[in-house]
């Protein structure tokens, strides 16, 4: 059995099935925003900006304040930047052979890597979250922003009321708290090859955690019309950052 097919059977490997599986839809547009740095409006009114970007306050008991638009976008509806797994800079083309920490294969990683098997020469390091000079929402945003962890997106869907809707002409998600306040994640498709996928009715966005039962793959957060699932995605895959603040910078 290929790792392929067993990290599906293993976790339910989702993301990688829409965006590669999927691959059947031409470049869309970026309804909603642009490739410029962030302010926004966030849908929720308690909130406020820090270093540029806006964050909105959910009211989740970590504190955790969200960004209010993409990395790369400068509205809640926004398309923004997508970036490979471990890579702060968008690029044309998404591959094993383009990603920065392989030697052109998934069994070939250079960084971020606790088995040996899928190591480059046997390497391994025993990274498993993303360090912050290789955050994308670190090294573009700066001050304290950073990418969200598996648990703080586990907060997210535990502590708000998830729906599939519009936002000024733009499908995705919404997360609405009890505190009134909400938060709009675009469904930007990803970028695989040299094209965008499925934007519009699909989106994916990074944690900063790796998979550690197969390094090749880190978490994500996936969703469409029907369906919203925490799972994992090859790291070369081209996809949207979301950006969070501590609590204490409220």
């Amino acid at each position: 059995m290929s790792k392929f097919t067993k990290a599906i059977a293993a976790i339910m490997l989702m993301t990688a099935v829409a965006c590669v599986a999927g691959c059947n839809k031409p470049d869309a547009p970026n309804n909603g925003g642009d490739n410029n740095g962030g302010n926004g409006n966030g849908g929720g009114n308690n909130g406020g900006s820090i270093n540029g970007p806006e964050y909105v306050d959910l009211g989740l008991p970590s504190g955790t304040l969200w960004a209010t638009c993409n990395v790369g976008a400068n509205t809640p509806e926004g398309y923004g930047d997508y970036f490979a797994w471990g890579e702060t800079q968008p690029k044309d083309y998404y591959g094993w052979s383009t990603y920065k920490y392989c030697n052109g294969d998934e069994d070939q990683l250079t960084k971020y890597c606790n088995n040996s098997s899928y190591g480059y020469n046997g390497f391994t390091d025993n990274l498993t979250t993303l360090q912050l000079s290789d955050d994308a929402a670190r090294a573009n945003w700066g001050g304290d922003w950073r990418m969200p962890t598996k648990a703080e997106w586990e907060e997210l869907f535990n502590n708000t009321t998830v729906t599939w809707t519009t936002q000024n002409g733009v499908y995705g998600r919404l997360f609405t708290a009890s505190n009134g306040n909400s938060l709009f994640l675009p469904a930007a498709g990803c970028r695989y090859d040299g094209s965008l996928y499925d934007a519009g009715s699909y989106g994916g966005f990074w944690f900063s955690s790796l998979i550690t039962d197969y390094p090749d793959y880190a978490w994500g957060l996936y969703f469409s019309s029907g369906v919203s699932d925490m799972s994992g995605s090859h790291r070369y895959l081209g996809r949207s950052v979301r950006a969070v603040l501590p609590a204490s910078k409220n």
